[in-house]
């Protein structure tokens, strides 16, 4: 170990917050001392949480409650093999100028480099003689290593006003390596009808800006520490090794880039909405930018936001990758930043026919540079699983009552981007790779289905058409696609639904619409909450679902199995196992 070395010395909002090693060997943790009369909670009141692991280290993150920071006063931090803190391997000072005000007192310190690979590590905090609560964190093996199993718990869409977090609990105590989070973080509104009903008058927000959503940077931060506060949503922190990306819901419902005005288009956003010109595109430009700057304060991540950059282009990337010995590799990807405006226009996105326009290779959801680098790591990686964290579902979805009349359910998804789509799946068809999984958020819904280079052809049988297989799971907390359903409807139709319903338990009628009309789905279920739990072995794929009632703010919350479905090795094929 160097002594004193100054580590990761960028400066300003750079993230990654720099920190001076003490001597050269860490010295026994000193017990806190019973002066102060300030509790755990008075000075970490959201607590602490890893991210991003290496193969020698991970980032570890928390936040100083503003009103304990003192601008002399340094942080100090501990990393040890064991819970109680008998054999530190690291401990180290964090600069009080580097946790200020300006990065909304929140620490990112990036560990890579200084612990040892597929190892498990206990850390904590201490500020103004008092200890943060222990956090457990794990690095990613060394690259040959041949692994046994994987397990990786898959988490999205977390609306905090539309339920309770049962669900994190639960997810806290799976055997899982790592927690990847597949985006919606946070909510940009906060009483948008068509998403937020607020039945729980207690999990009722209300923005600094008093606007319906997030308007500017003091809006985006109010709701990350509103979101983070939730003491079952700190346990799974706590407990596990986060790897997060972001969807729309980080900055504003279906985003995209407006590339003919350089700036964040939001089509359903107020600063849109209200505006006949729709909207400002400094305006929306800054908007952006400081989803982008509260993201990457908030998030533990391994990630560079740069506070001069006046362009989300150049501000922040996130799209990054996360190799697991021999057995997988998994490549986490960006689909709102870089996106072309949907294909049918603002008005044509949800329940379409569609239009020509999805066809146009010159659309994209990933941007060039990120398409290039996702097919490369894709086709070149030597791992048996090829693992996409992706935002939105990548399969065609289409619903409707007859064969004939068929719907788009929703153009925001990969269905507005078929050129696209198509290429990148049949470079990696042409590559003669195998084990394809997409694990996908977004829909609030659970999905097991086929990758096919053309949904036209119907058949599952085996072949070239058949390339992958795509895992979706269901929101934590957001308003099921059954209930988005029954608000995107016209009254008429929702009568011809509700008729079918009372024919029929909706579950079913709407796993049977879905694969009816769809026959690469092979699993659906658009009516619950919860979590799933994805394990990758030598031999197999297994998806198993949970659903968790958010009705109940506990750590006992029922929780049920779904469905558990399996992938052999080397084919596209799904198996039930449960």
């Amino acid at each position: 170990m160097t002594t004193r070395r100054q580590f990761l010395t960028r400066a300003g909002l750079s993230l990654l917050t720099p920190f001076v090693v003490r001597g050269e060997r860490p010295r026994r943790s000193r017990t806190a001392s019973p002066k102060p009369a300030l509790t755990t909670s008075d000075v970490f009141g959201l607590s602490v949480a890893s991210g991003d692991p290496s193969t020698t280290g991970v980032v570890l993150w928390t936040r100083i409650n503003p009103e304990q920071y003192r601008p002399e006063e340094p942080l100090t931090f501990e990393v040890a093999v064991d819970v109680n803190f008998r054999r530190l391997v690291l401990t180290a000072d964090v600069n009080a100028a580097d946790f200020g005000p300006d990065r909304d007192h929140t620490v990112h310190l990036d560990l890579d480099g200084w612990l040892e690979p597929g190892r498990v590590y206990h850390y904590r905090f201490r500020y103004r003689d008092v200890f943060s609560r222990v956090g457990r964190c794990r690095t990613l093996p060394s690259p040959g290593t041949p692994l046994s199993s994987l397990k990786l718990g898959v988490v999205t869409c977390q609306d905090y006003t539309n339920g309770y977090y049962g669900a994190f609990a639960h997810l806290a105590h799976e055997d899982v390596d790592f927690v990847v989070h597949l985006g919606d973080l946070i909510y940009e509104s906060v009483g948008d009808p068509a998403f937020q009903s607020l039945p729980y008058p207690d999990r009722i927000i209300e923005l600094p800006s008093g606007q319906p959503a997030a308007t500017g940077l003091d809006d985006y931060r109010f709701l990350y520490r509103q979101y983070r506060s939730d003491p079952l949503f700190q346990q799974c922190l706590e407990h596990h090794t986060m790897i997060a990306i972001w969807d729309d819901h980080e900055t504003a419902n279906d985003c995209y880039w407006d590339y003919d005005r350089d700036t964040l288009g939001a089509p359903s956003h107020p600063l849109t909405v209200n505006d006949p010109n729709g909207g400002d595109p400094a305006v929306l430009r800054q908007l952006k930018l400081d989803a982008q700057r509260a993201w990457a304060e908030y998030v533990p991540a391994r990630v560079t936001f740069d506070p001069e950059a006046t362009h989300p282009f150049q501000a922040l990337s996130i799209y990054r990758s996360f190799q697991f010995g021999q057995l997988a590799e998994l490549f986490c990807t960006d689909e709102r930043t870089y996106r072309s405006p949907h294909p049918c226009g603002e008005d044509e996105r949800i329940l379409t026919y569609g239009c020509g326009t999805q066809a146009d290779p010159d659309r994209t959801q990933l941007g060039p540079t990120q398409k290039e680098w996702l097919v490369a790591g894709l086709t070149g990686s030597a791992a048996v699983w090829k693992v996409w964290a992706n935002e939105v579902l990548l399969g065609q979805l289409k619903i409707g009552p007859h064969p004939e009349d068929l719907f788009y359910l929703n153009l925001d998804a990969w269905d507005g981007f078929e050129a696209e789509r198509r290429e990148i799946l049949e470079r990696f068809a042409d590559s003669g790779q195998r084990n394809l999984v997409a694990l996908t958020g977004d829909l609030h819904c659970y999905m097991a289905a086929y990758l096919k280079t053309d949904y036209s052809q119907r058949s599952n049988r085996p072949g070239p058409n058949l390339v992958g297989v795509e895992f979706m799971t269901p929101a934590i907390t957001s308003a099921t696609l059954i209930d988005l359903l029954l608000d995107w409807l016209t009254p008429d139709e929702r009568a011809a639904l509700q008729a079918a319903e009372a024919r029929q338990p909706s579950r079913f009628y709407f796993e049977n619409l879905a694969q009816a009309t769809n026959p690469h789905i092979h699993f659906f279920n658009g009516q619950e909450w919860g979590y799933s739990v994805v394990e990758f072995t030598p031999a197999a794929c297994t998806y198993t679902a949970y659903s968790v009632d958010t009705s109940v703010n506990s750590a006992t919350a029922a929780k049920r199995l779904i469905r558990q479905i399996r992938v052999p090795v080397n084919q596209v094929r799904f198996v039930d196992v449960v």
